[in-house]
């Protein structure tokens, strides 16, 4: 079966994140495909590589970056919601006049065509958050 996968809550404020990560693995052990994630509202925080949780606590950024690594599962992050929340890449970056980005290792930004997209193309929509 084929999965696609929306997260909407921020990744230190909800269990959405995480819940929507260990869903995302299991499906992958059981032969199941999630081609991609796509991170809406304050989901697009899972991405950005400048959080910094406490030693003692599970980084869900570093998580879902070693899962597409891994896996080359597409982690989408909604370009207008990442801007409202200052979230870029390297391109928006430089077509903002910004002088840095944020965006993690494995994520990229795109619209919202990419989860029009996913929810065609997949068996499932599964969705992560209020």
């Amino acid at each position: 079966m084929k999965f696609g996968v929306v997260v909407s809550e921020g990744p230190y404020t909800h269990q959405a994140s995480d819940t929507a990560y260990h869903f995302v693995t299991a499906a992958l052990a059981a032969g199941h495909e999630v081609p991609r994630v796509f991170f809406y509202h304050d989901g697009v925080n899972v991405g950005t590589r400048l959080s910094i949780p406490p030693q003692d606590e599970r980084n869900i950024q570093e998580q879902w970056s070693a899962l597409a690594k891994e896996h080359g599962t597409d982690l989408v992050i909604c370009i207008a919601a990442a801007q409202r929340r200052g979230l870029l890449d390297k391109n928006e970056a430089e077509r903002q006049g910004k002088d840095a980005d944020n965006i993690a290792e494995g994520f990229r930004i795109s619209g919202l065509g990419q989860l029009i997209e996913m929810g065609i193309d997949a068996d499932r929509l599964m969705t992560f958050g209020d």
